[in-house]
């Protein structure tokens, strides 16, 4: 009979520890938190310091009671679930139903599924965070106040089955923010100027137009382009100045949560939902053939870059054995976190250096080893030395007119022999370009002038790694939500993928619009990322749960009063006048909100009943069925959505 009990949180995981563990340890998986807020209620006392009324979520009650019987027959009980806050709740609501057995219950934190992982987490036990616990209670009961009192709202005033969060509207307030960006925009004309020029090399090469008698070069319109190459025309192209130099560039820190995201979603196009699963698998464990279950990658929900010392050692270890003493620095990398990083996690990292991709390959899937090559390559090559450029800028005059040719060739790849993933936008270190040898004060032969006409462009869509980005640098959300903020905006149609961009849909700018108009405060970008700090006090003891809920909860409450009592203000604003006429009455028909998305309806309504369905709505596409209504003689319509055929329906319905 196994002595003791450790409760974790997944199957994957837990067949991972066990092989570890041996046969005196019997291992549970809670499959995620088993206690919660009841669904079908507010679930939260407002008027007794907000306490909430937890109750065992359905489906749940058989792993509980497996749960309760086997700490009743341990030892001592482990309770080993996610180091995080979720995590550290789901402990604090087992540990308080397996009374009896309180004095043998430990918290341990697995940081990694390795064996010198979980067994000096075994032998060096805790105590469950209680400041920590308190501030899940305090998000999770704050997400509840906004959604299921403001939710409502949305039911009456557009459509049922809509739902508000806390961090999910403000994340709809962004995308829709940058879409009337664009729809704003209007493009202004510029013009840039190249010159094909050739020197004594006979190699000919390109320079661009830099400066107007010494001011940044500004061609505003074709007339102004065409008199400037006449005048260049006529002009003598001398080089004036020629600098060569090496540039260092400096390797990325190591993967956090939102870097990782936004580096699979560059490389791969993985969505970040996509990333976090993939991740989970890896660092669950993977079975490795004759060396089983093994976990490849530390815990992936962290904002810190911190390195453990052995695994920095570790690194520096096989860059020596493998690129050689050159692409070691004298001293390891050391990496600063953003304020307020949870500092007691370590950057996303493999569990072993000398693991690398290829070792691994024939154990993964394919999207597993892309994953885990971007994870591995990026560590190593955060403890190795910069890549070195040979960099060449030569400027050239030609009357009043600055011309610069620049050309970078790698002269030391340094860091990019194991990561060469390009991370920035900025193209400074593209593909190398060489100029030929020339001399200063060299006279060179103009071949062309080449004049471009451009218009000042938008700015473009968020796609998920550029929100992800915003929302960390905003200070939005924590790494556990990134991924389940996007999904959540996509699975409730506020917003649809368009090449891979953001895009909100009607529904979704609809309902930031009513949000944002009726709770200013609550949706806006500053006053949730001050919301996460006050999260981040109460973990850290400097605040109370309770008095951060009643400062919230006071404001919002007047503006929850506010709203409700402009329903009907609210469902006016969202009627659109067209220039259709009723068939039955000819009053102007009106373009309506309702149960399946908006729809015509008659003006004169109560009197008039008439309603007509938007051929296409909200992924909602109708086509006549060549059926008439047995009761009305109404045409039906087959109604689809996302390409699920529903059912047929009366058009008098609609």
């Amino acid at each position: 009979m196994p002595k003791n009990l450790v409760v974790v949180e997944s199957p994957a995981k837990a067949k991972t520890i066990k092989k570890y563990l041996g046969r005196d340890y019997e291992i549970l998986s809670s499959m995620g938190h088993v206690i919660d807020l009841p669904a079908s209620k507010l679930g939260v006392d407002i008027k007794d310091g907000f306490k909430p009324q937890y109750t065992t979520i359905k489906g749940k009650a058989k792993t509980l009671a497996q749960i309760k019987k086997s700490a009743q027959q341990a030892d001592k009980i482990y309770l080993a679930c996610d180091p995080d806050r979720e995590g550290e709740a789901i402990a604090w609501h087992i540990a308080g139903q397996v009374k009896n057995a309180r004095k043998k219950v430990h918290r341990v934190m697995f940081y990694e599924i390795t064996k010198e992982s979980i067994t000096k987490g075994i032998a060096h036990p805790g105590k469950i965070d209680l400041n920590r616990v308190e501030a899940q209670q305090a998000r999770r009961i704050l997400d509840r106040l906004v959604g299921y009192q403001v939710s409502p709202l949305l039911w009456k005033t557009v459509r049922r089955g809509l739902s508000a969060g806390r961090v999910q509207t403000v994340a709809l307030r962004l995308i829709c923010e940058r879409e009337e960006e664009i729809k704003a925009f209007k493009p202004q004309e510029y013009w840039s100027l190249a010159a094909r020029l050739e020197g004594a090399s006979r190699i000919p090469f390109e320079a661009a137009l830099l400066k107007i008698e010494g001011k940044k070069a500004s061609i505003k319109d074709s007339q102004a382009s065409q008199a400037l190459v006449s005048e260049l025309g006529l002009a003598t192209f001398a080089v004036s100045g020629i600098e060569q130099k090496e540039r260092r560039r400096s390797t990325y820190p190591p993967f956090i949560t939102s870097t990782l995201q936004q580096a699979a979603a560059r490389a791969y196009g993985f969505s970040a939902k996509r990333t976090m699963a993939l991740a989970q698998q890896l660092y669950e464990g993977v079975e490795l053939g004759a060396e089983g279950a093994v976990g490849l990658i530390t815990y992936m929900r962290t904002d810190a870059v911190r390195l453990a010392p052995e695994a920095v050692s570790g690194a520096r270890q096989f860059i020596t054995e493998h690129y050689g003493a050159e692409y070691l620095p004298s001293e390891p990398h050391h990496y600063k976190s953003r304020k307020g990083a949870q500092e007691g996690h370590e950057a996303i990292r493999p569990t072993l250096a000398g693991r690398t991709p290829d070792s691994a390959k024939g154990y993964l899937t394919s999207d597993q080893h892309k994953l885990y090559s971007l994870i591995w390559s990026r560590f190593i090559a955060c403890q190795m030395t910069p890549a070195v450029y040979s960099t060449k800028t030569v400027d050239i005059t030609a009357g009043r007119c600055l011309f610069r040719a620049t050309g970078s060739t790698l002269k030391f790849p340094g860091f990019l022999a194991a990561y060469g993933v390009q991370e920035d936008d900025s193209g400074e270190y593209a593909d190398s370009k060489t100029l030929p040898e020339m001399a200063e004060g060299e006279v060179l032969k103009m071949l062309e002038l080449l004049p471009k006409q451009h218009f000042t462009e938008p700015p473009a869509r968020y796609n998920e790694a550029s929100l992800i980005k915003t929302l960390e640098a905003q200070g939005i959300g924590r790494p556990s939500t990134y991924a389940s903020i996007i999904s959540t905006l996509l699975d409730r149609k506020y917003a649809d993928r368009e090449q891979k961009q953001l895009a909100p849909t009607e529904l979704g700018q609809v309902v930031s619009r009513i949000l944002v108009d009726k709770f200013p405060h609550i949706f806006q970008v500053q006053f949730t990322a001050d919301m996460e700090n006050e999260l981040d006090k109460i973990e850290q003891g400097k605040l109370d749960r309770v008095q951060v809920l009643n400062d919230f909860y006071g404001p919002f409450s007047l503006d929850l009063k506010s709203a409700e009592s402009s329903q009907d203000d609210i469902k006016q604003s969202l009627v659109e006048q067209t220039d259709l006429k009723c068939p039955n009455c000819q009053s102007p028909m009106v373009i309506k909100w309702g149960r399946y998305g908006r729809f015509y309806a008659c003006s004169n309504y109560p009197e008039c009943k008439t309603t007509k369905p938007l051929e296409e709505e909200d992924g909602q596409q109708t086509q006549a069925s060549g059926e008439v209504c047995e009761k009305c003689g109404s045409p039906m319509i087959v109604k689809r959505s996302e390409e699920r055929r529903v059912g047929k329906e009366c058009r008098s319905r609609w």
